[in-house]
């Protein structure tokens, strides 16, 4: 009789547990549409683009992404979208430092100014550039003919845009794990001696320095298929100022789809790689 007693409570747990494990027909509805909406709206268009780009053979795929002009377009994106990152990556994280640390008036203004290109469609910003930069402006003309620098249908020009385009990525990234630093860390290292810049190096990019790089790669995997500002600002010079994607937009119009699904799958795959190294990393950290 003792024994039953003791046993009873824990079967009525068990089947509490197992009966809990059952997917309901709600919890089975709602992974359905997730499922479906990410098979219907990411993985068809991406097998739409592998079947197109080798449609008629490797052989095919091979000359139409090793044409020079592919070649250079490719070579400019990814260019470009580096040299955006890595300028990126060292202001964006000194504005967040600047957000977290210090307290100044508008400090809430600009925090929220950091968000607008997320929301400016991106061919806005390509117009604000051009009426900035071009050569009938004061700067533009400036820059042209006094110090020889081209910005407009140019390669400045197309920094210029994605590092618009680019700048919240590393603000927002970095800035939340600065909110959960201990800054008596810091405070620590200021009273055995420390500068500031020593203090920076040796004790708050290291707790900072993986949300440094996951910034860093998805800011340049987002430059890498911007098109809207890019073509505004730079153009379609091939060899001089067209881009990835502008190249895609143009053998689309030409009727070459072939080639243009192409050339989407080299960029797919280098956004893939950097995707799955954002992953990674941010898998590696929250095992950390």
């Amino acid at each position: 009789m003792t024994e039953f007693r003791l046993s009873a409570p824990i079967e009525r747990e068990q089947a509490a547990v197992r009966r809990s494990r059952k997917p309901s027909y709600g919890f089975l509805g709602l992974r359905a549409v997730a499922l479906g909406y990410l098979i219907a709206f990411v993985l068809v268009p991406l097998i739409v683009v592998q079947v197109q780009g080798l449609r008629f053979g490797f052989t095919e795929f091979w000359a139409s992404v090793t044409r020079p002009e592919a070649i250079s377009a490719v070579t400019l994106s990814v260019y470009t979208s580096a040299v955006m990152a890595l300028i990126n990556t060292v202001i964006g994280t000194l504005t967040a430092f600047v957000l977290v640390r210090y307290r100044f008036p508008g400090k809430s203004i600009l925090n929220t100014v950091i968000d607008l290109p997320f929301a400016i469609p991106t061919l806005v910003t390509g117009v604000m550039l051009v009426l900035l930069y071009g050569p009938q402006t004061v700067v533009g003309g400036f820059l042209n003919n006094q110090l020889g620098i081209r910005v407009l249908f140019a390669v400045p020009g197309i920094i210029l845009a994605l590092l618009v385009v680019g700048y919240p990525f590393v603000i927002r990234t970095v800035q939340p794990v600065l909110l959960q630093f201990e800054m008596n860390q810091s405070e620590a290292a200021f009273t055995i001696g420390a500068g500031a810049w020593t203090t920076f190096r040796r004790v708050i990019f290291p707790a900072i320095r993986p949300a440094v790089v996951t910034g860093l790669l998805l800011s340049f995997a987002r430059s890498l298929g911007e098109f809207g500002s890019v073509i505004v600002v730079a153009g379609n010079i091939p060899f001089r100022s067209q881009t990835g994607t502008v190249y895609v937009y143009t053998q689309v119009e030409a009727g070459n789809l072939q080639a243009a699904s192409s050339v989407s799958m080299v960029l797919l795959i280098i956004a893939f790689v950097v995707t799955l190294g954002v992953d990674r990393l941010l898998r590696r950290n929250t095992h950390a």
